[in-house]
Parts: structure tokens; sequence; C-alpha cells
């Protein structure tokens, strides 16, 4: 192996639909993420799975197979770091990841940062984080026809051990604002999966942007939500945070409506398990909570919720356990 990358995928603590208005998320880089390790370089991409948590897409077969779904992020990452002037170079290598797909945990942003900072060491040519976001945000907007922002992909390269990333999407000025050592972070899978690209997500972009009242209305109370949810973090006000993150819900619920009764179940249940508050996290349509609570009831709540979410008859993945982490990186 000539060097590795690891790029993490992420928990969006609060501004959800903001980043491709130019709004404010706050964003976390998780411990979960992707690992690129390359073995040769040469004058093509050539990419093969080592495994991929609980989701075989990413890979042809699940067998360590080439990486045809995929295929097209990685050529169209390369694509647009050469409009950015990276000399053409080619990795052969493979790539694993932690992360479930469709989770709402910003695997495909991981995945692109991945490839960039790899075909970027490999050319032995540098840039600047905010090319390569913007570089990953049009590989993806290229690879899956999805009009998606800069969060996944800023959160990736920009994250910070215990911090969360206060981001103005338009702008990409962010500052890092400390997490208090008694938050804990959950993330409930609801068990259901969405494709932003044969979802409504790029419906409400259109609305959006056509000024449909619901939907602006979202956008500009979710940016002030960020704000109040900032200070209450600094001011170690955990309920007022999780006030937040309901306040959030509701309005993705009613005024974005990208919400689901899995994902409203999993917000109910979650507060009834003690939480100070909770939301879908991600695009919408499927994916996961995020529940706020204490760090010494994250394991009770994650294993309640569970419980409670089964016995209604539905099935899904183990909650998660999430902690800020740092940003991508290479490591030689």
């Amino acid at each position: 192996m000539i060097f590795s990358v690891r790029a993490p995928g992420r928990v969006n603590l609060i501004g959800e639909h903001t980043d491709y208005s130019g709004g404010l998320a706050l964003p976390v880089a998780i411990e979960q993420g992707v690992t690129l390790k390359v073995d040769a370089l040469g004058p093509e991409i050539a990419l093969e799975s080592e495994g991929f948590a609980a989701e075989p897409a990413f890979a042809a077969d699940g067998r360590g197979g080439p990486l045809e779904g995929w295929a097209r992020y990685a050529h169209g990452v390369a694509a647009e770091l050469a409009q950015v002037g990276r000399p053409a170079v080619g990795i052969r290598g493979s790539v694993s990841s932690t992360l479930a797909v469709g989770a709402g945990l910003g695997s495909s942003g991981a995945f692109s940062v991945a490839v960039a900072l790899a075909l970027c060491a490999a050319a032995a040519w540098e840039a600047e984080p905010a090319t390569l976001v913007e570089v990953c945000r049009r590989a993806e907007q290229r690879a899956a026809g999805v009009p998606c922002g800069v969060l996944d992909q800023a959160a990736s390269l920009l994250g910070r051990r215990g911090s969360a990333v206060l981001l103005d999407c338009g702008t990409l000025e962010h500052r890092h604002v400390p997490l208090p050592p008694e938050l804990g972070l959950v993330v409930l899978d609801s068990g259901t999966r969405r494709r932003h690209e044969t979802s409504a997500y790029a419906d409400r972009r259109r609305e959006l942007e056509a000024g449909m009242p619901a939907r602006v209305r979202h956008v500009r109370s979710e940016s002030d939500r960020v704000l109040g949810f900032v200070a209450a973090l600094e001011r170690n006000d955990l309920a007022e945070a999780g006030a937040q993150l309901l306040r959030s819900h509701a309005s993705l619920r009613d005024d974005y409506e990208v919400s689901t009764p899995e994902l409203d179940l999993l917000v109910e249940l979650a507060c009834d398990a003690g939480a100070y508050g909770a939301r879908l996290v991600g695009g919408g349509f499927g994916g996961s909570v995020l529940a706020l609570t204490h760090a010494d009831n994250a394991e009770l709540l994650a294993a309640d919720v569970a419980r409670a979410y089964r016995a209604r008859g539905f099935v899904a993945a183990d909650p998660l356990r999430v902690r800020a982490c740092a940003g991508a990186s290479v490591h030689r």
C-alpha cells in the first residue's frame, strides 16, 4: 500500500435543507466513514470493495467486485478535479466503509471526499478545502443528478474531534463549536431507505426556489434554530438544545414535508425514553433520527427505543452512538 485516506461520514445536528440555499448548518464528522487504500498509481481509476457495512450497493456483488455502482462518483470527482488543474494520475486500490448507505449519514459525500484526497495525493497536488468541497459537490451532482448542497462534503473535510462545525453554506465560512461532555448523540435507524435521485428531494429544492411559502418558512426558521442550538450548547443548556431539535423536526414534517410515519414514531419513542429532543437527520423520506440525550443515558435510550420500535413490527439496524471526530486525512 502506498497510502490510505480516511473520510468520515457526518451527522447534521441541526440545519437541514439549508445548505443548497446558502443557510446555516451544524454538522459533526463522525467515527464511521470511508477508507480508501491506494496500492498503485496508473492512468486509470480502478477501485474494488473490501466490504461495506450493511449496504452491498457500494459493490457490484458484495464479494470484492469492482465498485460499479459508485464508479460514476469517482470519475465525476476526477473530471471536476481536472477542471481546477489537477494532473491526470489514476489510482488502483480498495475501498471499505462503516457507513450504511441511505441512513442519512453522508455516505456518498464521504466516498467523494476520500476519492478526491486520494487523487490529489497521487498527483502530489494540493487544493484548499473550500475547493475540494465544491469539487465533490459538483461531482455528486454530475454522478447522481441530485441538486445537493455542500453540507456532507464540508463536514467530512472540516470536522474536528469534540466539536461541531457551524457552517455558512453560502460562503463556506465556519467556526468550530465545542460539544459539552454531557451531550450524548444517538442515531436511530428507521430501516427505511431512500435515494435522493428517486425521492422528492429535487422537487423540494425547486419548490423552495420558486418561493413556495411553506418551504421558504422552513429554511428561514431553520437557520434561526441553528443559532439557537449553538447558543444553547455554549451555555450547556441541553434541554433547550433538545427543544430546538423538536422544532426542527416539526418544521421538516409540516413545512418541508420530508418526514415519514417511521421517522415521526422514532422521534416520539426517543422522547418517551428520556431524550431532550430528536429530529430526522439527512434529507428525509426515510433514513434515521438523531436523538440528543445526556451522555449517561445514551446506551439505555438506544436500547429502549430499539425495543419499542421493533415491538411495533418494524425492522431496523441497531442504534448508533456517535461522537464528533476529526475530518478527512491522508495516511502514508
